[in-house]
C-alpha cells in the first residue's frame, strides 16, 4: 500500500523503539476500510444509537426501549471492530461523529443517518483509528466539504466517497502495526485510569447525595434522620420561607448594541456559568450603570431561573453583575447552609415546579419555598461539614479534568498535526 501523499509526516512525540523506523505517511481511510452495507434483514440483533464522546450504546440503555420496530430490517448491521459515522452534528463534532463498535453480539445502526465501514485489520489497529476519530482529526478533513446547511432530515450531507478521503496518518514499514499498537494502548491505559477516577468521583457524589437525605429534613417531614450528638436535645427545626429568611434580587442585561457597555472588568454571570470561575462575557462600569444588571458577591446563592439550566443552584465562585435568568439570595445567617439546603431540594422543585425540566421558574416561586431551619450554630456545622466534601469532589473533578487534557495533548503529538497532512 502507498500513501496518498508523496510528503512523509511525522508526530511530534515518537516512542523510543520506534525512533528509528519509518516515517510516517497519510492514506485515505478509503484505503484502509471499506464501506459496510449489509442489511440486518432476517438477523437477530441488537439495534445501537452514537452518544457523541461517548460512542455506541443500545437503544435500550441509551432510551430505556428499542425504538427500531419495524425499520430494524434495514439497520446496517455491524460486527467487532466496524465504524459507525453518525452523520448528526453537536458543539464537539460538528461534522459528525464516528466510534467503533466493541462488542461480539451482532449490532445494527439506523441507515438513515449513519454511514459504516469495515477497517482493514492488516493495515490498521481498530483502537488505533478510534483514537483518531476520538481526537476528531476527521472532522478537520470533513469541514471544508461540507456545505454551510447541508442538511436532510437533520442529517450532515456527506457522501461516501468524502467520508473515503479522510486523510489518516499512519506509520510506515513493517513495524507500522506494532507502533499503532503501541499508541493505542497508551492512550488506553489513560482511558483505564480516566474511568477509574471517574467512579470515584460518583461515589463522591453517591456518598453526598445520602448525606443530604440524611441531614436536611424529606418532604413532609420538618427533622432530619441524622443530627450530629451535640444538636440532638436541640429541638425541633422551624419553618420559614426562603423570601422571608433571605434578601433576593435578579440582574438585567445591558443593551447588546451598546458596545460600550461590554469588554470591562465585570464578570457578567449567566445562567449556564453560575458555577464557574470565568464569564464569557464583561462589562464596562458604563454598561452596568446604565442597566437593571445587579452586582453579586462571591459566597452568595445563584439559582438559575431560565433554559436548560432552570433548577440548578451554586455558591457564587466570584464578584460580578448578574442577568434576568439568575435569582440571587442572602440568607439572614448562613448562606452556605441555604445552599445545600436548595441541592437538597432541587429534584422536588424541578419536579413540582418545572414539569420534570420543561419550563421556567420565577423569583416568587423560590421566595415561596419554605424550608426548616435549626438555630445558627448548627447551621453552621452542616454547612461546613458538607463544604469539606465538596472540596474534595472539586479536587477530584480537577483531577479528572487534568487527566483530560493531559490525554488530548498527549493525542496531538502522538499524531502528526493536521497541517502536516494531505488537503
Amino acid at each position: 500500500m502507498s500513501g496518498n501523499n508523496k510528503h512523509m509526516v511525522v508526530p511530534q512525540l515518537r516512542f523510543p523503539e520506534f525512533r528509528n523506523a519509518a516515517e510516517w505517511a497519510t492514506y485515505n481511510l478509503g484505503q484502509l476500510s471499506k464501506i459496510v452495507t449489509e442489511k440486518v434483514g432476517d438477523n437477530d440483533c441488537i439495534p445501537y444509537t452514537i452518544t457523541s464522546g461517548v460512542g455506541l450504546i443500545s437503544q435500550q440503555e441509551k432510551l430505556g426501549r428499542t425504538i427500531a420496530g419495524n425499520s430494524l430490517k434495514n439497520y446496517i448491521l455491524l460486527q467487532h471492530n466496524d465504524f459507525a459515522y453518525n452523520k448528526s452534528a453537536t458543539k464537539a463534532y460538528p461534522q459528525g461523529y464516528i466510534a467503533c463498535y466493541l462488542g461480539h453480539e451482532r449490532a445494527a445502526v439506523p441507515n438513515s443517518i449513519f454511514t459504516c465501514f469495515r477497517p482493514n485489520l492488516n493495515l490498521v489497529i481498530p483502537a488505533f483509528l478510534n483514537n483518531f476519530f476520538i481526537a476528531n482529526l476527521h472532522g478537520k478533513w470533513l469541514k471544508n466539504r461540507i456545505a454551510v446547511g447541508a442538511r436532510a432530515n437533520g442529517a450532515l450531507q456527506v457522501n461516501n466517497d468524502d467520508l473515503m478521503k479522510v486523510s489518516v496518518p499512519l506509520p510506515t514499514g513493517s513495524q507500522s502495526l506494532s507502533e499503532q499498537k503501541k499508541i493505542a494502548d497508551c492512550l488506553s491505559s489513560l482511558d483505564d485510569l480516566l474511568t477509574l477516577e471517574v467512579q470515584k468521583l460518583n461515589v463522591l457524589k453517591k456518598y453526598k447525595k445520602g448525606l443530604l437525605q440524611q441531614l436536611f429534613p424529606r418532604t413532609g417531614e420538618s427533622l432530619p434522620r441524622m443530627r450530629f450528638p451535640e444538636f440532638l436535645s436541640r429541638g425541633a427545626w422551624f419553618p420559614k420561607s426562603i423570601g422571608n429568611s433571605c434578601q433576593t434580587f435578579s440582574g438585567g442585561t445591558p443593551s447588546s448594541t451598546n458596545k460600550t457597555y461590554y469588554g470591562g472588568e465585570i464578570p457578567f454571570i449567566r445562567s449556564a456559568e453560575i458555577q464557574k470561575y470565568k464569564t464569557e462575557l464583561y462589562l464596562t462600569k458604563k454598561g452596568l450603570e446604565n442597566s437593571t444588571a445587579k452586582m453579586v458577591k462571591k459566597g452568595d446563592v445563584l439559582v438559575a431561573l431560565y433554559g436548560a439550566n432552570s433548577g440548578d443552584v451554586s455558591l457564587s465562585k466570584i464578584n460580578g453583575a448578574i442577568n434576568q435568568a439568575i435569582l440571587c439570595l442572602r440568607h439572614e445567617s448562613n448562606n452556605a447552609f441555604l445552599y445545600q439546603y436548595l441541592i437538597h431540594k432541587k429534584e422536588w422543585i424541578i419536579t413540582t415546579f418545572l414539569q420534570g425540566g420543561q419550563g421556567n421558574l420565577s423569583g416568587e416561586i423560590i421566595k415561596s419555598i419554605k424550608i426548616f431551619f435549626p438555630q445558627p450554630v448548627e447551621q453552621q456545622k452542616i454547612a461546613d461539614f458538607l463544604l469539606v466534601l465538596d472540596d474534595k469532589i472539586d479536587a477530584q473533578t480537577k483531577k479528572i479534568d487534568i487527566i483530560r487534557k493531559h490525554k488530548k495533548g498527549l493525542m496531538q503529538q502522538l499524531f502528526p498535526v493536521v497541517s502536516e497532512m494531505t488537503t
